[in-house]
């Protein structure tokens, strides 16, 4: 079936400036770590680029070029200095054409970071004097008439420097905190003259900035502005200022963009970049309130990937464009799944923000539920398999899935065997959590794809020596699981305690006082799904606090529902009433009706032991090798099926 009737507005084109875009889908500017130190893209990062390209995005923005090398970048290497062209020359030309040769258009993010920069003890050119007003240790000053109009300059230099090497429209970067919204925004431009003051004045250097593009690149070539419609924290500009900036902005710029927030201020994260905890679309809003004011095309973005959304919000008149970093990352093929009547195959985001944190972590943009992101150019070089292997894959949770779908694509005949008599291993237990239905949503979607290879599913089906025997499988994949751990502490297989997969399955075993030990993501989700349900709760850890900037909405989260952590707090033993710890200040006892473990998974390791000898292929993944999150999961089970018949 094809589905262009289904989509039609999605997928139907649109033409900013000159160039025709070949639907509403545009992948947004994300930063990427693999850079050489001199700022020029290496093949990993051309390949990631390309994948979204090669999936059917209408544009596709490579994130952050900074327009000079005045003041250090924010970050050491998820930029490309457009200034430096004895380094990028050859390869930015190589980027551009990976993904137009696709029929995307590539999209270069111009960017100044302003009072924004790494400082290193510097006073950084601004819209005013005196301090970066999110590090009072940052001195600012006022940049001089003359400094404004290089930085025009600049801004057009870069812009014609990039459609040179092939990109086909530009982005300039006007939120968010940078330079250029630093200009706008009343909070940190104090200014008195004609760059501060009244809307116009604030506006002015964005606008100069625009025309300056044009004339230099040309009236057709498409200038895209992405600002933020509203700053949202005390003291910023609200929506109404927002509108005021796109009129500013109407019949300059090709396409706002509308975003929101100030990456600088506190909390900001969680509306810039909407988490599990945000509904999907929660910023479209702000985006259709401009969209009222001006005729110019308006782009929106946050949280965005559910293919029935996308559509809706393009043929209700919200937007006209939808951008999207994570729900690409998640599926890059959406578009073409879209076009060809695949619509049950996309993946939809998680919005659990792996993907920004293995960033940071591990230098890559591994997405939880895709298990070839941040894999790109391995899985482009990657060979057909030519010797077609039966396969047994024994589990059928995360890791038994993928593993399964990833072997059957490549032609093997696979058999899935699953103790129980149900898919989706422990992590079922979280489906009908309202934060987490997209994990539900994803299980059914892995359903669907080993019904569309042909996996011969087996549920209520152990599989042990004896079985594999009279199967006689070429490889086993073992993907067994673990069991919720119960440490050895005297009282914890009292009639009111449990497991956290219980009472995610069951929150009616959480009577009266509920005490959740344990603060990682499960301690955490669990406190905050109960507290949705009226629960009296507390959540306690051994470890000491440690702050993870990418799982920031947690703690939010927990604020919001009135829920705290007390650190540094082991648990010696449970009672009917109550448990006993050790803290700094000694031993104490906590009133509570209800004890919960959250403490992790002890791996089914004898299990997939007994089944190590039974194939001449043998791989061990998931939890049943070390306790594993969804990503890891889905990782080890793509890399192990992807070994299978190599050898």
């Amino acid at each position: 079936m094809n589905t262009v009737n289904q989509f039609p507005n999605l997928l139907s084109q649109i033409r900013l400036g000159n160039t025709v875009f070949r639907n509403r889908i545009f992948y947004a500017p994300t930063g990427l770590l693999d850079l050489t130190p001199e700022c020029a893209p290496t093949e990993n990062y051309i390949s990631y680029f390309e994948r979204k390209a090669k999936g059917g995005a209408a544009a596709v923005n490579i994130g952050e070029c900074y327009i000079d090398n005045l003041g250090a970048p924010q970050h050491r290497y998820d930029v490309i200095r457009m200034k430096d062209h004895k380094y990028n020359f050859n390869g930015l030309g190589t980027l551009a054409n990976a993904i137009s040769r696709y029929g995307s258009v590539a999209v270069a993010e111009l960017q100044k970071p302003g009072i924004a920069s790494s400082h290193d003890g510097e006073v950084l050119p601004g819209p005013s004097d005196g301090y970066n007003p999110f590090n009072k240790n940052v001195q600012t000053r006022a940049m001089t008439e003359e400094e404004i109009f290089q930085t025009i300059d600049d801004y057009a230099e870069a812009a014609l420097y990039a459609k040179n090497r092939g990109f086909g429209m530009v982005m300039v970067h006007a939120g968010h905190g940078w330079l250029l919204q630093q200009f706008f925004s009343p909070f940190s431009n104090k200014r008195t003259d004609r760059w501060g003051g009244s809307v116009e004045n604030r506006a002015r250097f964005i606008v100069e900035v625009v025309d300056a593009i044009h004339r230099k690149c040309g009236k057709g070539y498409p200038v895209e502005v992405r600002i933020s419609g509203t700053e949202l924290f005390e003291g910023g500009y609200d929506i109404d200022q927002g509108i005021e900036l796109a009129k500013q902005l109407d019949g300059h710029a090709n396409l706002i963009h509308v975003s929101v927030g100030n990456v600088h201020a506190p909390g900001s994260a969680q509306f810039t970049h909407p988490g599990i905890f945000k509904e999907g679309g929660c910023n479209v809003k702000f985006a259709a309130a401009i969209k009222q004011h001006v005729s110019t095309p308006v782009a929106t973005i946050g949280g965005l990937s559910d293919p029935f959304e996308l559509e809706e919000i393009i043929a209700s008149g919200k937007a006209d464009v939808v951008v999207m970093a994570r729900g690409l990352i998640c599926e890059p093929d959406m578009a073409i799944k879209l076009r060809t009547g695949r619509e049950k195959e996309v993946r939809r985001c998680l919005r659990c923000f792996n993907c920004v944190h293995e960033m940071y972590k591990h230098g890559h943009l591994y997405c939880t539920i895709n298990p070839e992101s941040g894999k790109d150019r391995e899985a482009k070089v990657l060979p057909p398999v030519e010797n077609k292997k039966t396969v047994l894959v024994a589990g059928g949770g995360i890791a038994g899935m993928e593993a399964a779908i990833t072997a059957a694509k490549d032609g093997h005949k696979v058999i899935l065997c699953e103790k129980s008599g149900r898919l989706g291993g422990v992590i079922v237990c979280e489906v009908n959590v309202p934060f987490k239905k997209r994990v539900g949503e994803f299980i059914e979607r892995q359903k669907y794809m080993l019904e569309k290879y042909g996996v011969d599913v087996r549920l209520n089906t152990e599989v042990t020596p004896e079985l594999a025997k009279q199967i006689e499988p070429d490889a086993i994949i073992a993907a067994l699981g673990a069991t919720p751990a119960r440490p050895p502490i005297p009282g914890v297989d009292g009639d009111n305690v449990y497991t956290a997969d219980k009472v995610f399955e069951n929150p009616d075993l959480a009577k009266g006082k509920t005490i959740v030990i344990g603060a990682g993501l499960t301690g955490q989700e669990l406190t905050i799904y109960l507290s949705g349900l009226n629960k009296d709760l507390q959540i306690i850890e051994m470890a000491k606090y440690e702050f993870d900037e990418w799982s920031a909405a947690h703690p939010a989260k927990l604020e919001e529902c009135g829920i705290s952590i007390q650190y540094e707090t082991k648990v010696t033993r449970i009672e009917k009433n109550g448990i006993y710890c050790d803290t700094p200040s000694g031993e104490v006892f906590m009133e509570a009706d209800t004890v919960v473990i959250a403490l992790g998974m002890i791996p089914h390791w004898d299990e997939a032991a007994a089944l190590s000898d039974c194939a001449g292929e043998f791989y061990q993944v998931g939890d049943c090798k070390a306790p594993r999150n969804i990503l890891e999961a889905n990782g080890e089970a793509w890399t192990a099926a992807k070994q299978v018949g190599r050898y």
